[in-house]
């Protein structure tokens, strides 16, 4: 395995358990990186690319749901598995909606900390969730890419968010002869213009002002490997000219420096936007677009594979239910329907999280009508027994029970905002205490 694919970096502030974590990633052939706080650990992703981040969610300075969004818009879409205790349990479900792979709950054993990793680090789960499918359409696409795979073509991965883009993206790396190089995903979405340069293509030292040392771009951290150009419907038009010279050209000018570096990278593209349309309305350019497209795979919305929402909702409530120590054994009738017959706007991500959100409410080992959510649901309401109101004062109340009157907390559970909250129960004469 290539050195740059087996660097794990660990961000925690207790010295035992960083200690630990060392010894575990040490003994699975890992290379490791320590942090002591997610300020030092976003430094240190700056000088050189890791496979992995673990990291606690309670560290002072910043905390692990705010450290994973940045290190997203320094490292992409980089697995990382989050370390976490009970009482921190709804971070660790916000960590999750930050692109957190996986969470595991304290305390844990040598061995369930040694699978955590190894799962995550290889991706399994999350590189595969997405494409169980009992759906033709979908099943004709994934043997379609595993052909594109095994060969260096720039594929371009369309579709609605939520259903998947990059995960294929990272099934066609990881089934791809180079699949032992690194895959360096980059979300043009995330990183302002003005920096979105200088991390693709990097800066030599003193190109600007604050420019102390030289910074490889994500292009040449990728060579031999693949880079995921994620969202790149949102780049603009001053870098979509750069980027086609890198396409065409095969090569990077880093700021301020003064030759070009050859890069050997493949590239794959990914956008919930119509380029057609863009292009027509002079966003995009049309060169660049037939530079990206050479084989586009279109992915379908969820509400085109309905056979698939059941499939997917048990795969996710037996993920979620094992990482709580639960014993979920699936969906009441009622509850089966109500996620079949639902449009799913927000795609197999929506379900997810509703599942997800679903697991962590319920207090029996079926998933019934009302531990799904409240608010941005509705479409479940028609078959719930009592109105709406009730159903939705019943699982606030049940959720502050849970949380001991922790509003805020009840709220992150619930995916509403502490005002909801504070506005149903105001509505309905119910109170408790604030905390």
């Amino acid at each position: 395995m290539d050195e740059r694919t087996k660097t794990v970096l660990v961000v925690d502030d207790d010295p035992q358990l960083r200690s630990a974590l060392k010894e575990a990633v040490c003994r699975m052939g890992y290379a490791v990186i320590l942090a002591e706080d997610p300020i030092e650990a976003l430094r240190k992703l700056d000088d050189a690319p890791v496979s992995m981040i673990v990291t606690d969610m309670k560290m002072p300075g910043m905390d692990g749901v705010e450290f994973i969004r940045e290190a997203r818009k320094k490292a992409g879409s980089l697995p990382i598995l989050v370390i976490t205790g009970y009482a921190t349990i709804e971070n660790a479900v916000n960590a999750m909606k930050e692109g957190a792979c996986d969470y595991l709950m304290k305390p844990f054993s040598f061995d369930a900390l040694t699978k955590a990793l190894e799962a995550v680090i290889s991706g399994p789960s999350r590189d595969h969730e997405e494409l169980l499918t009992d759906n033709e359409g979908m099943k004709n696409l994934i043997h379609l890419t595993g052909s594109v795979a095994m060969s260096d073509m720039t594929v371009l991965i369309l579709g609605e968010s939520g259903t998947g883009k990059e995960l294929l993206a990272r099934y066609i790396h990881k089934t791809s002869r180079r699949s032992k190089k690194p895959l360096i995903a980059v979300n043009c979405a995330a990183i302002p213009d003005n920096l979105l340069e200088s991390e693709l293509f990097g800066y030599e030292k003193g190109a600007f002002t604050g420019a102390l040392e030289k910074k490889t771009g994500k292009f040449e951290l990728a060579h031999g490997g693949t880079i995921l150009l994620d969202e790149i419907g949102e780049m603009s038009a001053t870098l979509q000219a750069k980027l086609l010279r890198v396409l065409q050209e095969r090569e990077v000018d880093r700021i301020g420096g003064k030759q070009p570096v050859p890069v050997d990278v493949r590239v794959i593209a990914t956008t919930n936007r119509d380029l057609k349309k863009e292009i027509h309305e002079g966003r995009f350019r049309e060169d660049l677009y037939y530079r990206l497209s050479v084989f586009p795979l279109q992915l379908p919305p969820l509400r085109e594979r309905s056979e698939d929402i059941l499939l997917l909702s048990e795969h996710f409530a037996q993920k979620f239910s094992a990482q709580m120590n639960k014993t979920i054994r699936g969906f009441t009738k009622e509850a089966a329907d109500l996620l079949a017959s639902s449009p799913w706007k927000g795609n197999i991500r929506e379900l997810e999280n509703t599942v997800h959100r679903s697991v962590l409410i319920a207090k029996s080992d079926l998933i019934g009508v009302d531990d799904f959510m409240l608010e941005g649901n509705s479409q479940f309401s028609s078959a719930v027994n009592g109105s709406l109101k009730e159903m939705e004062m019943d699982l606030i109340h049940r959720t502050l029970e849970e949380t001991n009157g922790n509003k805020t907390r009840a709220a992150r559970i619930l995916g509403v905002s502490v005002r909801t909250i504070r506005n149903k129960l105001q509505e309905n004469g119910k109170n408790f205490p604030v905390v």
